[in-house]
């Protein structure tokens, strides 16, 4: 989840990447360095002790270097996998236009429960976020929510940290504590509302994880549709992030491409076929099998039911039939 947050970096000039982590942290770090984009610099620093958002941004703090204050701090949420990269620009776009001490991220919700409630201060200006669970019955009427994606100036972040208090109903340290402190200090605290606000959707169980598995896969099934790739029934076919596809490919329902697969132009692949790390070349027909870490050349055919060794190599133009298990290449 963390890697695709990682990624809505992606079309941004980004120095530094800072994974806060704190319970698991030897198994995050493991999971997102696997995962993450190549040639981006990540750092991973741990809050030992979880006393809230600020507390958190103040340890991501510490692993950047001095000497740079008039740098622009981007901030988000871990468990926000749908946003775009495209929203993030615009973000930063729009927070240096207005030479912003700090601009939110915000979302309209139909129903805003659970979330932080955007107020207003005379001038239009964000004047505070209030959580949930410290907001009055009027602000829970607020229907447009923090989605706590900021970015900040650098050098008004660091000492506005520094202020923070745990006078709140969860006795934490808000980062949202930050946007009252900048409002009453006369500096611009501008937001940019998401035009789709599944973007702003976090994840706090399984039901959420479904729904945004869902939505990942929707997108990622449209991608590959637009490129060329032709799927029988995008609503039961499953492809990873990391997975490519050439254009010209057919695959049938219930077909899984996960991991490192990538599938060659002309190949069909199902049904109900599942693929682990498998390198499938040009015209090979797969039917329903589940082959991992397994090389397949150009113009091969593996028959529904074989059985596939992890590590053959399938040579281009050679069949493979039900009958038995192939152990080596040929």
């Amino acid at each position: 989840m963390v890697a695709h947050v990682i990624d809505s970096l992606a079309d941004l000039d980004v120095d530094r990447v800072v994974v806060v982590v704190g319970h698991g942290a030897d198994q995050v770090i493991k999971t997102v360095t696997h995962y993450a984009p190549p040639g981006i610099n990540i750092d991973f620093v741990e809050q030992r002790v979880q006393r809230g958002t600020g507390d958190a941004t103040m340890v991501a703090l510490t692993a950047f270097t001095k000497g740079h204050d008039d740098d622009d701090v981007v901030v988000l949420p871990g468990d926000t996998p749908l946003l775009r990269p495209a929203s993030l620009v615009d973000l930063v776009a729009t927070h240096r236009s207005r030479e912003a001490g700090v601009t939110l991220l915000t979302a309209d919700l139909s129903d805003p429960t659970g979330y932080g409630r955007i107020v207003r201060g005379n001038d239009g200006r964000v004047a505070r976020v209030v959580e949930h669970i410290d907001a009055s019955d009027e602000q829970r009427e607020i229907h447009e929510v923090n989605t706590s994606i900021y970015c900040f100036q650098r050098n008004l972040l660091s000492p506005s940290l520094r202020r923070l208090g745990t006078q709140n109903a969860q006795g934490e340290l808000y980062l949202t504590d930050v946007v009252e402190f900048l409002f009453d200090a006369g500096y611009t605290t501008h937001s940019m509302t998401v035009a789709d606000s599944m973007e702003a959707a976090g994840v706090n169980d399984r039901a959420q994880l479904a729904v945004a598995e869902a939505e990942l896969r929707d997108r990622i099934n449209a991608t590959w549709m637009r490129r060329g790739v032709t799927m029988w029934d995008p609503e039961r076919t499953y492809v990873d992030a990391s997975v490519h596809i050439e254009p010209d490919v057919v695959l049938l329902p219930g077909t899984m491409l996960r991991g490192t697969t990538s599938v060659g132009s002309g190949a069909e692949i199902g049904p109900n076929a599942i693929l682990e790390d498998v390198a499938v070349g040009a015209k090979v027909t797969i039917g329903t099998v589940h082959v991992r870490h397994v090389t397949i050349g150009d113009g091969a055919t593996i028959d529904s039911f074989s059985v596939v060794t992890p590590g053959t190599v399938i040579a281009g133009g050679a069949r493979v039939v039900a009958t038995g298990s192939l152990t080596q290449g040929i």
